[in-house]
């Protein structure tokens, strides 16, 4: 973990000005919002979106003062989606802290998160760019079908592969694939650039939820910042998950799910879920799915010239198959 924030400490100065960016919409005279803000969007967030808003615009020459302001619609955004999914999931924890609504609430969590889409919306209006807004209203429609999905999907055992990756990448990457493109959008850059941008956002996008679905078997509550097995206990099948049942005989496999779908499982159980994750040999095969999508989007960027910004995506890009949180 300290190499992982070592990385990422290059990045500092773009993370003091993506917060300071962040805490100037809270100025509200509603205390319980400035509470809520402050809890779920200040703080422990990865600001993974923002900042790669701010180096796909830089890489096309944008610098407007404004870019950090722009880019805080994305951890808007993002923020507002967790709001809402941790009050679908029950979810105790966020962010190495109580979820918001176990603090405040569940209808305190739902009217914080459309607060945060609100305020999404209004600074993406300043911008004044229909191209943008359209990219915004497309990905958070495709964000929320993802979120029906998951939920269509939840305790479903049978899940596929393909339904699980059409899950992670309208819930997950198109987001991040906006932030890319909108990048250009705002920057004026052509066509091909911009969709350039966006399917680099895409597939990092889908390789960053492929490590967090396999961190979520793999790695410490105190690395990870959330109970390890969140997920499972959630109902989400997850790629891990998905390969190692494929490595159990049928009826074994349709056995656990019985139990599961029912709701009757144990803790024991679901720590021995846990291990038999752990022990079925699939932490290589999601770590090289994960790997072949990140050099896909690295393939994205070959087009554009060598600067500091397209050293920055790449690195970045190639830290989050790496990293422990």
């Amino acid at each position: 973990m300290d190499s992982d924030r070592r990385f990422l400490s290059q990045f500092d100065s773009y993370f003091d000005a993506i917060n300071q960016a962040l805490t100037e919409p809270l100025d509200t005279p509603i205390p319980l919002i400035r509470d809520i803000g402050a809890h779920s969007l200040l703080g422990q967030g990865k600001r993974l979106r923002p900042l790669l808003f701010v180096l796909s615009a830089r890489l096309c020459g944008y610098n407007s003062p404004k870019i950090y302001r722009y880019s805080s619609v994305f951890e808007y955004i993002h923020t507002a989606s967790l709001l809402h999914d941790d009050v679908l999931d029950n979810a105790e924890t966020r962010r190495r802290k109580p979820a918001v609504r176990n603090v405040w609430g569940n209808s305190a969590a739902i009217l914080g998160g459309d607060y945060f889409y609100a305020m999404a919306s209004s600074i993406s209006l300043e911008i004044d760019m229909s191209e943008l807004n359209r990219i915004l209203t497309e990905t958070t429609i495709r964000m929320i079908e993802g979120q029906f999905l998951e939920l269509n999907h939840a305790h479903d055992w049978r899940l596929a592969k393909e339904q699980y990756m059409e899950i992670i990448e309208a819930k997950t990457a198109e987001l991040i694939a906006a932030a890319c493109a909108s990048g250009g959008v705002v920057a004026d850059a052509d066509r091909k650039t911009v969709h350039n941008l966006s399917s680099f956002g895409l597939n990092l996008g889908i390789s960053f939820q492929l490590i967090d679905d396999l961190l979520d078997y793999f790695s410490s509550e105190e690395q990870f910042g959330k109970p390890v097995g969140k997920d499972l206990k959630e109902g989400k099948i997850t790629l891990p998950l998905i390969y190692a049942l494929q490595r159990l005989e049928s009826g074994e496999a349709e056995r656990l799910a019985a139990r599961f779908r029912g709701n009757t499982a144990t803790e024991d159980e679901y720590s021995n879920i846990i291990k038999l994750v752990r022990e079925s040999g699939v932490r290589e095969l999601v770590r090289a799915d994960a790997v072949a999508f990140a050099a896909r989007a690295a393939g994205f960027l070959d087009s554009f010239p060598e600067s500091s910004f397209k050293k920055a995506l790449l690195d970045l890009n190639n830290f989050l198959v790496q990293r422990s949180f």
